[in-house]
């Protein structure tokens, strides 16, 4: 049974409102709206939302501004270092140490990739991440798979790049490995959950694909926090400068999301679009990676 007084659980429950939250500070930082301001934006009393942005951002409203200012125009702070760096020396913990957390290995052999998941047995469940509540499909070998359930996503199917239910989230991640053998356990996922987001242990994974998306999966974790590439510049780093359309392609297909971050991927006009968890979710990843990494 989940425990609800879990931190990680509270900051699953919180996402909706801090993406909205992060959504409102990202566009009025430079008018630097008070905390009543700013928590009536998101129709939360001061104090709630002063102590709700705080656990699940590790750093408060206040702090969060500050960063955004720091990272948009490249000066120190005042006293020679970012919030966040001060923030995270004094003790507190924000997603921006999810990225502390690194790819263990590659638990299978390349056929085993390439079969793309024929003859595996696989678990799936459901499972908190910060990010909301997550649909985690996982071997004996690792992660496999990481996508996002949104409760209130439409009932009827067909909807690229929106939320999904849970119905339609755990389809979707069964549908990727059609000859492999599935059961659900929520207790497992859970586990896993909490080893990697609580605990901040390795995360080992299994990456099922072929050798050309698996080698632009890697290099999506070459961006670092708080940037973004093109597909063009992946295609480029992958030494295949005019495949950026097959880039999109491998980046739109990469089934661990967060962990390896398509969320860091743009159109070559900057646009924020085809994210297949959501623009919203794509939107408050990266907004909070750039004060992360102020």
């Amino acid at each position: 049974m989940i425990n609800l007084a879990s931190p990680l659980d509270e900051r699953a429950v919180a996402y909706e409102r801090m993406a909205n939250a992060l959504s409102y500070l990202g566009d009025t930082w430079q008018e630097w709206p008070d905390l009543s301001t700013a928590a009536r934006a998101v129709g939360l009393s001061p104090s709630h939302f002063q102590r709700e942005f705080t656990r699940w951002a590790g750093i408060s409203p206040k702090q969060y501004q500050s960063a955004l200012a720091h990272s948009a125009t490249g000066d120190l702070l005042r006293e020679g270092a970012s919030v966040l760096d001060a923030t995270l020396e004094a003790g507190l913990s924000g997603p921006g140490r999810l990225h502390d957390l690194f790819v263990a290995h590659e638990g299978l052999s390349p056929g085993e990739a390439k079969a793309g998941g024929k003859g595996a047995d696989l678990v799936l469940g459901r499972a908190p991440t910060p990010f909301g509540e997550g649909a985690w499909l996982m071997s004996s070998r690792g992660l496999v798979a990481l996508g996002f359930v949104d409760e209130n996503a439409p009932e009827r199917t067909g909807f690229e790049h929106q939320g999904r239910n849970e119905e339609q989230a755990f389809a979707d991640l069964a549908a990727r490995y059609p000859d492999a053998s599935i059961r659900r356990d929520d207790h497992e996922a859970e586990t896993l959950a909490r080893r990697v987001f609580e605990s901040g242990e390795p995360l080992p994974v299994a990456l099922y694909g072929t050798p050309f998306r698996r080698q632009i999966w890697r290099a999506l974790l070459e961006i670092p926090v708080g940037s973004v590439s093109t597909y063009g510049a992946l295609a480029k780093a992958s030494g295949n400068p005019k495949a950026a359309r097959a880039v999109g392609a491998a980046v739109g297909a990469n089934p661990i999301s967060w962990f390896i971050p398509c969320h860091r991927a743009l159109a070559a006009d900057g646009r924020l679009h085809n994210y297949h968890w959501g623009v919203a979710r794509k939107r408050a990843m990266l907004t909070l990676e750039r004060a992360c990494a102020a």
